[in-house]
């Protein structure tokens, strides 16, 4: 956790730094503004450059979808923070058939490393929506990569999928950071601006 913060973090700085050499090279002439341009694009890029972990920010995603699992078919979706992750499963019949009514779904969750033994949640059905949709709440620990077991049971039969996800911190990801500082680029771009109208008129003025 503390390692993807910080790394997350420099990306963040590098990338505002960068930003910020190009601004002051806009002092110079004009090749050297077209040199600051990419210089700030370089900057943006370097904030936009994936990372091998980081932070879970967005909404759910899947994780495993459309599969047929027993007499069902499922997608499962997961929003896996660090401490409470949530887990969404999608259920739909099989062309032909029914979504059974004594359906049952687990999910279960153990670290890859084995650290630790499997934990197994019941997923309780949410009534919310028209489509069917079962819930569960997890515990993870610790950011890591996680084993996802998802196991389905009925009176028409059973099955299980496999599938993995890691879990990470919420909050003070990349972008989080990013937004944080967009006042200063505010301010860095308006400055920007000033200077660049500056020379023009300076230009003109020495043109006349």
């Amino acid at each position: 956790m503390g390692r993807t913060l910080l790394s997350d973090t420099v990306e963040v700085a590098l990338g505002v730094g960068v930003l910020f050499v190009a601004m002051l090279e806009l002092r110079m002439n004009h090749h050297t503004i077209l040199r600051g341009i990419d210089f700030g694009l370089a900057g943006l890029l370097v904030l936009m450059l994936p990372t091998p972990a980081r932070a879970h920010n967005g909404p759910p995603f899947p994780i495993i979808e459309n599969h047929k699992v027993g007499p069902c078919v499922i997608s499962l979706w997961t929003h896996p923070d660090v401490g409470t992750g949530t887990f969404f499963v999608f259920v739909e019949p099989i062309p032909g058939g029914t979504v059974p009514k004594d359906l049952k779904l687990q999910i279960g969750v153990q670290p890859e490393s084995g650290r630790l033994p499997e934990a197994v949640y019941t997923a309780t059905k949410d009534n919310s929506g028209g489509q069917q949709q079962y819930n569960a709440i997890v515990e993870f620990d610790r950011q890591e990569f996680w084993r996802v077991r998802l196991v389905l049971e009925s009176s028409q039969g059973r099955g299980e999928e496999f599938s993995r996800v890691e879990a990470t911190p919420v909050g003070f990801g990349k972008w989080d950071l990013l937004f944080y500082l967009l006042p200063f680029l505010a301010v860095g771009f308006l400055w920007f601006r000033g200077i660049s109208r500056r020379r023009s008129r300076m230009k003109r003025l020495q043109a006349a």
